[in-house]
């Protein structure tokens, strides 16, 4: 049987109900045009889910009564930062679907030197915003829980003078260490910061910045991989390594 996931912020909840606002209202009984005693499942997007039965439906909102709160565990323990370069079209949209299902736990886009779209050609609120329903629906179709912060694109200078004095990692197609190399200096690490590129590559002096705040250069094989190729593949190293992907 399919099951429908809905998220309600945690505001929403009683000890015993929950609403669903007009969007996941709307979502429910225009689209998916269920009523009354079916049932579903709600998670607050802070760790919390519970299977739910359908109490009353109004015009704008949808009451549910809690049946019960889901076990298990399915948020990796890796603190996974993904810090990747703006693209066009919609590459990014692709990278912040897939890492959201891989569970990355923050998302920064990054305004490089040779990034294809620059901060001022944003629309910085419309496309955030698209990003972050991109994220959700990820969330609701993997299992997740949690939701991925997804930060307002940022210089790449500020992020390298603001990422958490953790494991650094900044992949490169100009060579560097294997990551079978850093894993093995990386032991029992809980956070994790990865920096990916645009198609144009790093330039200098961003490898020099990356490398005077800390971050350990890291290649990708032999082979020079798509930028959202190598986000995707990052990441999965990176959950395999560290995280729960095993």
């Amino acid at each position: 049987m399919q099951r429908h996931r809905f998220y309600a912020p945690s505001s929403s909840f009683t000890e015993s109900s929950v609403t669903l606002d007009a969007e996941e209202s709307r979502h429910l009984t225009r689209v998916l045009r269920l009523g009354e005693g079916a049932r579903i499942f709600v998670f607050d997007g802070e760790g919390a889910e519970y299977e739910c039965e359908i109490a009353r439906v109004a015009k704008r909102e949808v009451e549910l009564n809690l049946l019960r709160r889901l076990d298990g565990v399915v948020e990796s323990p890796l603190r996974l930062t993904l810090a990747q370069s703006l693209i066009k079209g919609d590459k990014f949209d692709w990278v912040i679907q897939k890492v959201t299902e891989l569970g990355v736990t923050r998302i920064v886009p990054l305004v490089t030197d040779h990034s294809d779209i620059k901060r001022a050609e944003e629309r910085s609120e419309q496309r955030l915003q698209r990003w972050r329903r991109i994220s959700l629906e990820a969330l609701k179709q993997c299992g997740r829980r949690k939701l991925v912060e997804i930060c307002e694109p940022a210089p790449f200078d500020d992020f390298c003078g603001s990422a958490a004095q953790s494991a650094r990692l900044i992949f490169s197609e100009r060579g560097g260490q294997s990551l079978r190399e850093v894993s093995a200096k990386l032991q029992d690490i809980n956070q994790l910061s990865l920096c990916v590129a645009s198609e144009g590559g790093w330039s200098e002096r961003e490898l020099l910045k990356a490398g005077d705040n800390g971050f350990t250069p890291v290649r990708l094989g032999s082979r020079i991989l798509r930028t959202e190729t190598a986000a995707v593949v990052a990441v999965t190293l990176a959950q395999h390594l560290f995280g729960d992907l095993r």
